[in-house]
Formats: structure tokens, C-alpha cells, sequence
């Protein structure tokens, strides 16, 4: 069994800040892709940003200078750290990891945390 929880949404002005984190737990194995997605009311969900397990980033057009994804593979961990938000980033994001268990290998999807980007 592997739970993935998000934390670090919220309100933020537009210009503003905001550092959202994934947490894997369980009988994880190794941790290979993970990335972060999110969707906005009335849109299909999109990639935001991912990393692979040796570091390597790849972002959205859409946020391409404002986001930073890293990873902390000791903590079992995925970070976006997002800067000068804009109102069209508000959505729910989503964590997403591809992770081996003693049994197999399966993606798995985070419950989604919250962002407004509104002044």
C-alpha cells in the first residue's frame, strides 16, 4: 500500500509565492517518475512540471520560469516551488509518482491540494 500527501496549497495574490510537497509512504520500493499535474474547473488536467529518477526536469510551456520541481529521494519527496503565480495557475494540483512495491509497479495519484491565485 502507498499513500501520496500533498501539502502547501492556498490563497496567494497574483505575483505571489507558494511551495507545494508530495510525501510517498508504504512499501515503496523505489520511486522512479514523479511530477506534478493539475486541473482548473472546466479543463482537461495538464502536465505541469516532472522529474526523473536521475534529476532531470521538464515543465509546461505555460510555466517555464516561474516553477522549479526538485526531488528529495531520502525524504521520498516532490516539490514544485512556484513563483510569480498568475490567476490562470489556479487549480487543483496533483502529485504524480510511478513507484515499485515488493508486488509490482504502479502509478499512483496524490488527493490534489488547492491553489488561488487572486487578489
Amino acid at each position: 500500500q502507498v499513500q501520496l500527501v500533498e501539502s502547501g496549497g492556498g490563497l496567494v495574490q497574483p505575483g505571489g509565492s507558494l511551495r507545494l510537497s508530495c510525501v510517498a509512504s508504504g512499501s515503496i520500493g523505489s520511486i522512479y517518475y514523479m511530477g506534478w499535474y493539475r486541473q482548473a474547473p472546466g479543463k482537461q488536467r495538464e502536465m505541469v512540471a516532472s522529474i526523473s529518477s536521475s534529476g532531470i526536469p521538464n515543465y509546461g510551456d505555460s510555466v517555464k520560469g516561474r516553477f522549479t520541481i526538485s526531488r528529495e529521494n531520502a525524504k521520498n519527496t516532490v516539490n514544485l516551488q512556484m513563483n510569480n503565480l498568475k490567476p490562470e495557475d489556479t487549480a487543483v494540483y496533483y502529485c504524480k509518482t510511478t513507484i515499485s512495491t515488493p508486488l509490482n509497479i504502479n502509478i499512483y495519484w496524490g488527493q490534489g491540494t488547492q491553489v488561488t491565485v487572486s487578489s
